[in-house]
């Protein structure tokens, strides 16, 4: 967490929320007013800046320019990966509060929203540490772009392009080669995200390891792979066809014939403040698991 430079400093806290929605209206003026009266200042980005009467506007992506001491996201799972997106360098602990449905990611409720701020401010709000992925896209010896990864980096085709061609590397040892519709490095949390649609297994969130997916592989012995969060993962793209690097769901980067996917456990973590709801009751509420 990041600490203020003279003890008479205050903290400072931002305001992430997911635009158009009603609820983020209706809280963040009470929310503003409990983080003023303990002591916050207080940054918003662009889509809560129209309901916090003036309060300073600063874009998500130049939020890890400042000191923050806590981040309030208004939202959902998505509004949370923008926000970890945004601030991972700087390792504040995120407050996720989900506006729909029960999410893996926001489990705090809008109804718990100040007993868990009441819990952040006397320090005995319950944190759960999440690894993050560290993925570098290259092309010979250059390395074309370095990204933080929350859930998972996929290397994948188009929906018109034929299967294309995987190596796959762990450690700098060759692993096997993949004729699949695409490669799935995740995170314990994007376990559950696209992963696990393409039948990888559920990771529990604390466990020190990623797992590799591939998407629809040619051969039916290719399965899951899950390896140590201390291992270097790295794909090597074989064929003519089109193939895209998608980071979080994010719009893909395109991939040429000979480049390289290398992932492996960022030196950085994502710190969520969370109730007493385990992860079970999450998967049995989101995936529909039976009761006993």
């Amino acid at each position: 967490m990041a600490s203020s430079s003279t003890s008479s400093s205050k903290k400072l806290a931002a305001i992430i929320s997911r635009p158009a929605r009603p609820e983020v209206q209706r809280t963040v003026p009470e929310l503003l007013k409990w983080l003023l009266a303990h002591g916050y200042q207080v940054i918003v980005d662009p889509e809560t800046a129209k309901y916090s009467n003036g309060h300073e506007e600063v874009p998500r992506p130049q939020m890890s320019s400042r000191a923050l001491d806590l981040v309030v996201v208004l939202g959902g799972d998505g509004t949370l990966l923008s926000a970890v997106r945004a601030t991972a360098a700087i390792d504040v602990p995120l407050l996720g509060v989900n506006l729909g449905s029960l999410g893996f990611l926001t489990d705090v409720p809008l109804s718990s929203l100040y007993s868990m701020l009441d819990s952040i401010a006397h320090g005995s709000a319950a944190v759960e540490h999440r690894s993050l992925l560290q993925c570098d896209l290259l092309r010979g010896d250059e390395i074309l772009g370095s990204y933080t990864v929350f859930n998972d980096a996929v290397v994948n085709k188009t929906a018109l392009a034929r299967l294309n061609h995987y190596h796959l590397f762990v450690d700098k040892m060759f692993v096997s080669s993949y004729r699949a519709d695409g490669m799935i490095v995740a995170t314990p949390t994007g376990s559950t995200a696209y992963s696990l649609s393409a039948g990888g297994p559920v990771l529990m969130p604390t466990v020190n390891a990623f797992v590799i997916t591939p998407v629809a592989p040619h051969a039916l012995t290719h399965r899951p792979l899950v390896v140590p969060d201390s291992a270097v993962v790295e794909i090597l793209l074989r064929g003519e066809e089109v193939a895209y690097l998608s980071l979080d769901g994010q719009p893909g980067l395109d991939l040429r014939d000979g480049d390289r996917v290398r992932c492996h456990r960022s030196e950085h973590r994502v710190s969520l403040f969370h109730t007493d709801t385990d992860f079970f009751h999450v998967l049995r509420t989101k995936l529909k698991w039976g009761e006993r």
